[in-house]
């Protein structure tokens, strides 16, 4: 179910009403939600719930036997079963048939013929994600930070919690299920702050995204005969599209997660305007880069120890990360650039230099400023061209097409959509204009300007707003 859907619209209201109005106790709206959480899943194939409930299961019998169990080795042989299993269950689903076929290339490069053989897998929407939930709970039960639940019904809503599913944020289990376990009254301020940030999703997602889509589509699946300038566009355009449809969703998810009286992690922080990549990753898609920070570098030893183990840790970490999006040599190598990128900053002991946001103090900021932040935008746009292309060989070609310097200052008629991608470049400055404005607050719909704002917004979705289409979410399919 898209949160941008015509069933969802009619899945909220009768969920929010059932769970305020009918189901007023704690366990009983811990039962709806559960089985609202089911519903929305089970939407695009009910297949995928038997995964969940699987995963739910093996988990919670996990922490049980962890809290019983007061033996190191057997404690570290339980927690290394939940590592196997969720990993194991996310390679399989998601890595099985990217390794089939890499196996039958590299045998071909040297001349052995292979059959090959896959079978025809499902990827499940939002695995990458809710596993990486389960296993956050394994963990820290395993080194006692936090208490193994005996509630089921509070775990399995925890891990199927319906507004952060499938695309995040992915929520520590030491902040989102204990808030299943307390009683819950309805909050009108917390629920009208839920509703603007919906609201603020929706503009991201159906304005800026989907419109950045309709061109970013058609310059990539063409860019062989587009000029320099519009395949410079492309690129650009899709870090507004990655950005408005992720974000939108992450803002969407805290949103309806605010009318039920929970409160989620802020996943986004304006990361466009960082003025390094490392304040870049401090912004963008936080609960990730934080998940892999605790539980991987950190582990690997962090930033300490010399030199070459703080720099293998980020390429660990840059690198794993980009496999984790997805099962193509693109991701890796994305990944792979932004640690590149990281890199200068890790040497130089500057890698924690911009903890503040740009511009403190004042409207504008310094020139110097200014330039960090065009410099890390270029830096990161660059990469993105690996993370939309089909494959390196059209990553590559695709740069090499954008250098040639041909038409340098021509925008292309995109004969596939009969227009130009003018409006888009209307809509982008609305964006940043609002997000620089308000960058200190969560919204712009807060403030002196909040209703003026409210209703630039919405005469926007109204004129702009892709809502035929229900196009999907791009990372339903991480």
């Amino acid at each position: 179910m898209l949160f941008n859907s015509f069933d969802f619209l009619v899945f909220l209201p009768t969920v929010f009403v059932l769970y305020w109005f009918v189901f007023k106790k704690r366990q009983n709206q811990n039962i709806l939600v559960l089985i609202a959480s089911y519903v929305f899943y089970g939407w695009w194939d009910w297949r995928f719930l038997i995964l969940i409930f699987i995963s739910t299961i093996v988990d919670y019998s996990i922490g049980v036997l962890l809290d019983k169990q007061k033996k190191n080795n057997r404690r570290k042989y339980l927690l290394w079963v939940s590592l196997s299993f969720n990993l194991g269950l996310l390679g399989f689903f998601k890595y099985f048939n990217f390794f089939i076929d890499n196996w039958i290339e590299a045998w071909s490069s040297i001349g052995v013929v292979m059959h090959e053989s896959s079978l025809n897998i499902i990827l499940p929407v939002g695995i990458s994600f809710y596993t990486f939930q389960t296993l956050s709970y394994s963990i820290d039960v395993y080194k006692n930070k936090l208490k193994p639940t005996k509630n089921i019904v509070a775990f399995a809503s925890f891990v199927s919690f319906f507004p952060q599913l499938v695309a995040g944020p992915i929520e520590r289990a030491t902040n989102l299920l204990p808030q299943f376990y307390k009683k819950r009254t309805f909050n009108y301020d917390l629920a009208i702050s839920g509703v603007k940030l919906i609201l603020w999703g929706l503009f991201k997602k159906v304005v800026i995204a989907d419109n950045c889509a309709i061109y970013v589509n058609e310059i990539f699946d063409n860019y062989q005969g587009q000029s320099s300038l519009t395949l410079i566009l492309g690129a650009v355009y899709f870090a507004f599209q990655i950005y408005g449809d992720f974000s939108g969703y992450s803002d969407i998810a805290i949103g309806t997660s605010r009318l039920f009286g929970f409160n989620l992690m802020r996943n986004f922080n304006y990361p466009y305007f960082s003025r390094d990549i490392a304040e870049f990753w401090r912004r963008w898609h936080i609960s990730l880069s934080t998940w892999f920070r605790d539980y991987v570098y950190i582990p690997l030893g962090g930033s300490r120890g010399s030199k070459w183990m703080q720099i293998r840790n980020v390429f660990v970490i840059f690198l794993v990360s980009g496999f984790w999006h997805g099962a193509n040599w693109t991701f890796v190598i994305w990944g792979g650039l932004n640690a590149l990128f990281f890199l200068p900053l890790l040497l130089t002991n500057k890698n924690r230099k911009h903890i503040n946001i740009s511009a403190q103090n004042s409207l504008l900021p310094s020139f110097k400023e200014f330039l960090q932040m065009v410099l890390t935008f270029c830096l990161t746009t660059f990469a993105w061209i690996f993370f939309r292309a089909n494959s390196v060989n059209d990553a590559i070609a695709y740069i090499l097409k954008l250098f040639s310097s041909q038409n340098l200052f021509h925008i292309d008629y995109l004969s596939g959509i009969e227009r130009y991608s003018f409006e888009i470049a209307f809509l982008i400055p609305i964006l940043c204009f609002f997000e620089w404005i308000y960058r200190k607050r969560e919204t712009p719909f807060e403030g002196r300007y909040k209703n003026v704002n409210e209703a630039v917004i919405l005469i926007l979705l109204l004129i702009f707003g892709q809502f035929t289409n229900h196009s999907s979410f791009i990372y339903f399919q991480f």
